[in-house]
């Protein structure tokens, strides 16, 4: 639906639709940027009457707009202004919010200094949703030119995803003094219409905006357990008496054991809490609402009945009474909702927060079944595995002194230590599980001879249960926008039982135990190892592109990208691999059981789809799957080491690096022939890398220009990119990393407008729970990273954390927050970065840090007995080179470590 926007200079907006025709400005836009403010005690009337003012446009039409189905409820409108300090700086919003939601911002900014506009245009706009909500920003900002570029303004709007609409001069001295901003779609027919009664012109323009969908009543179905009628002491003794005694219980087999677990666990559940079904209407959740809220909300709507019906004041004013008492009502019960929600368990606030903001998508309308599903996955991976010509090689032996033990035997676990690891883990429950994982969590100190008995013996004997290899997949739509009907836009999401879960956990330990002692880890590889992270192995990449940039040399990044690594992963290769690292025995015999006859189905719209056999891949959703897949993939790094080229993993994530002098000619030809033999490689493990999706970042060498490569992958050319999301960080060919600044604000600004719209109904504490989980959390990660920076490139961070800390504290927007972060105990993200930086070279020096980050690190060794020597100082980066990454700040300063 196009609509359009008219603006002129003075504040006077008109918009034309199908639907109406409603000068949404007029006298109301042009009154809020009067210099004459309210005298003490002087009421509008009085106001305009002094001020020789007619009644405004919006409230003489006030009837119309009635007549065109709007309310003041759909059609708000604040003015203020943008510093309380210059008082010239103004601004008018008006925000509709039906039959479309739509907000528009008219500003005027008079001639002169910027100032300290920008900041204030950022506080002003934080305050609006992020998402597809079209915003319009227009008005006077006497910026010619010239000065636009070079003012900032562009760069602040293009981060709120607000785009630049050119039009013509729209002044009589022939500047574009008057600008027009919007989102998501650019304005369209712009035209500029000059006025007699003003210097400034009319600008029109056609803007589109989407039509809300029509909101879904169905009612839906839901299966469930009703929790709350049992307790966790019933649940135990109910099951204890099902089950056989401990020695009749420890002589069964193994699949037997376990499956009588499992079924007295279910009959328990069914005992005590039987499956009901309830019926509710698709809406969005309250929890707050209780049943005596529920019944004064039906005699208010029975009260608007009548007196829409009879029309007498009497129950006019019996409704408004009503209405009144209703709204404190639900008022107090969201507050001490949420205060006793934040006050009993912060991770259940999160929880309703999310679902409150982001209820849950309605079912939906495609025609698509669970079988369907489960053929498209099996036919994926059919289709995969059927690209690979050769059979797959078995790798060759590690290099291993005689000496070096092996692993032959799974060793069993005390009772203490599954207790330890069942508490642990995330209560996370799946279809296939008799109980709920929490409730497993609870009583688990009554079933624990039990649970043990079960993975010890499954850790003797090498077999894993054959309960433990089913998982049950879950469709789920990759972006709310992407078509329902288009089954290869669902994601499968793969769960596995609890119990399962804490079996892997039990040898992902003893594994990883002897993958460390024996030093058979790849050391640049930093999946799901202790003392590693994504920040650890983004600072191994990104100091390897400072250092290659101090030595004017130009860098080469690699970001490879495989389809359906984990699914494709040949077991008889894997297999082989664990046994040339070592691994031999029964504790070889429990990975092949472990692998061999696991199976799936799929869940969807109630149903399930019948089982299908897996005979490649490892499960995803497991403990064990990411440690595997990094073994499978321990030769990998030869093949790339000896092209001349450095890389680093994160699970199935592989960066690789390589540096050259800019005048050379042959790197296209080397990176080529590095890909051809890692491709190779990939065939023959069964691994098929996607190009379409592997990115390349040029980092041209200090001062060169910038190269443009071309790189031939499997029959394409990978074209270099400006920038590219790496483990969540975006990368730029500059190492700038404003592409990731502005990503972050954004996420963090909407995460804001979200906190703020129940900030009423919120205590201080449960607020700052809310906000440090969810926005101070995503400007702290990876923030090592940015060390080094200007404090400008840094800024737009510290602006939400000032805007964070206000919303904690319920201020205003431009309240001091020096004192707040204080109280708070935050660290402003200058020194918070620094902070970071210092921690993890106090950790590489003097704690568990990866190797690599290590080699970063060097102890200064004094030539004579010094004062400094007990000081611990380390060795500053050369003068000739840039500081970056582990060593911020001027080149000649010295990191003490304490």
């Amino acid at each position: 639906m196009s609509h359009k926007l008219i603006s002129k200079a003075s504040g006077l907006m008109k918009m034309e639709a199908d639907w109406c025709h409603l000068p949404v400005g007029l006298a109301l836009v042009k009154s809020s940027l009067s210099d004459e403010p309210l005298i003490k005690g002087e009421g509008k009337k009085e106001w305009r009457k002094r001020m020789g003012r007619e009644e405004p446009t919006w409230k003489r039409e006030r009837s119309y707009i009635r007549d065109q189905s709007w309310t003041r409820s759909q059609l708000g409108a604040q003015s203020g202004l943008l510093s309380p300090v210059q008082g010239c700086r103004k601004f008018i919003q008006v925000s509709v919010t039906s039959p479309i939601n739509l907000f528009i911002i008219v500003i005027y900014r008079p001639p002169g200094p910027l100032g300290n506009f920008l900041d204030e245009m950022d506080t002003l706009l934080s305050v609006f949703p992020s998402d597809s909500t079209p915003l319009t920003v227009l008005g006077i900002f006497n910026l010619p030119s010239d000065k636009l570029h070079s003012s900032g303004l562009l760069a602040l709007l293009n981060s709120f995803s607000l785009s630049f609409n050119s039009c013509p001069p729209t002044h009589k001295e022939g500047n574009v003094l008057d600008l027009v901003f919007t989102h998501p779609s650019p304005a369209t027919d712009m035209t500029v219409t000059p006025l007699h009664i003003s210097d400034h012109h009319l600008v029109s323009f056609s803007i589109t905006l989407p039509v809300l969908p029509k909101r879904n009543s169905q009612h839906l179905s839901l299966t469930r357990r009703n929790l709350h009628s049992i307790s966790p002491s019933s649940v135990a003794s109910c099951t204890l008496s099902s089950l056989p005694d401990h020695e009749s219980f420890s002589s069964l087999p193994l699949d037997s054991a376990t499956d009588t677990l499992l079924s007295s666990l279910s009959s328990t559940m069914d005992l005590l809490c039987p499956l009901s079904t309830i019926h509710r209407k698709n809406s969005s959740p309250a929890p707050w609402l209780s049943d005596v809220l529920r019944n004064n909300r039906r005699e208010l709507r029975s009260a608007a009945r009548k007196w829409k019906k009879s029309k007498l004041d009497t129950d006019l004013i019996s409704y408004r009474t009503l209405l009144s008492k209703f709204s404190l009502d639900v008022t107090s019960a969201k507050t001490s909702f949420y205060k006793e929600t934040s006050a009993q368990d912060p991770r259940k606030l999160h929880n309703i927060f999310s679902s409150l903001l982001n209820p849950p998508a309605p079912p939906s309308p495609s025609s698509l079944t669970a079988e369907d599903f489960a053929s498209f996955y099996t036919e994926k991976i059919e289709r995969i595995c059927q690209t690979f010509t050769s059979l797959p090689t078995s790798p060759t032996s590690h290099n291993q002194h005689s000496a070096t033990p092996s692993l032959t035997q799974l060793s069993t676990v005390a009772a203490e230590e599954v207790l330890q690891i069942t508490r642990s883990c995330n209560p996370t429950t799946c279809p296939l599980d008799p109980i709920p994982s929490a409730m497993l969590q609870t009583i688990s100190p009554d079933l624990l001879p039990f649970i043990t008995t079960v993975i010890n013996g499954s850790l003797t004997s090498g077999h894993v249960p054959t309960a433990f290899k089913k998982a049950r997949v879950i469709p789920i739509l990759k972006k709310p926008a992407l078509d329902p009907s288009d089954i290869s836009n669902y994601r499968p999401v793969s769960l596995l039982s609890f119990l399962s879960k804490i079996l892997e956990r039990v040898v992902c330990n003893q594994l990883s135990d002897y993958l460390m002692q024996n030093n058979l880890h790849d050391p640049n590889q930093s999946g799901f190892k202790a003392a590693h992270s994504t920040e650890t192995a983004l600072l191994a990449v990104t100091e390897k592109l400072h250092a290659a940039r101090s030595d004017k040399l130009s860098s080469v990044l690699i970001l490879l990208d495989l389809s359906a690594a984990f699914d494709t992963v040949n077991h008889k290769t894997l297999l082989s691999t664990l046994r040339s690292l070592g691994i031999c025995g029964t504790a070889w015999k429990w990975f092949a059981s472990y692998l061999d006859g696991r199976s799936y189905q799929v869940t969807w719209k109630g149903l399930t789809s019948a089982p299908r056999r897996l005979s490649t891949g490892v499960p995803q959703g497991s403990v064990l799957s990411p440690l595997l897949f990094s073994l499978y993939t321990h030769s990998l790094g030869k093949v790339i080491s000896s092209h001349g080229f450095s890389y680093h993993c994160y699970a199935d994530d592989t960066q690789l690096i390589f540096s050259f002098p800019p005048s050379d000619t042959t790197t296209s030809a080397r990176i080529s022939a590095c890909l051809a033999d890692i491709s190779s490689w990939m065939t023959a493990h069964q691994l098929k890398l996607n190009p379409s999706k592997t990115e390349l970042l040029i980092i041209p060498g200090d001062p060169s220009p910038a190269q443009d490569l071309a790189i031939s992958l499997s029959n394409s050319m990978i074209s270099s990119t400006a920038s590219a999301r790496n483990l969540g960080v975006t990368m730029d060919n500059q190492l700038s990393f404003s592409s990731h600044v502005t990503n972050v604000t954004r996420s963090c600004r909407f995460l804001l407008y979200n906190i703020r719209r129940i900030r009423p109904f919120l205590s201080t504490q449960a607020t700052q729970v809310l906000v440090q989980s969810l926005v101070i959390s995503r400007v702290d990660y990876c923030n090592s990273l940015l060390a080094g920076l200007p404090l400008n490139a840094i800024r737009p961070l510290q602006m939400i954390q000032n805007a964070a800390a206000r919303l904690v504290f319920n201020l205003p927007k431009f309240s001091h927050t020096t004192p707040l972060l204080r109280s708070l105990h935050w660290l402003p993200v200058a020194a918070c970065i620094r902070f970071k930086t210092l921690m993890l070279a106090y950790k590489a020096k003097n704690g568990p840090a990866p190797s690599y980050l290590k080699a970063l690190v060097t102890s200064r060794t004094a030539p004579r007995l010094l004062r400094s020597t007990s000081t611990a100082r380390l060795v500053p980066p050369s003068l000739r080179e840039k500081v970056s990454g582990l060593y911020p700040g001027e080149a000649s300063s010295k990191i003490r470590s304490d």
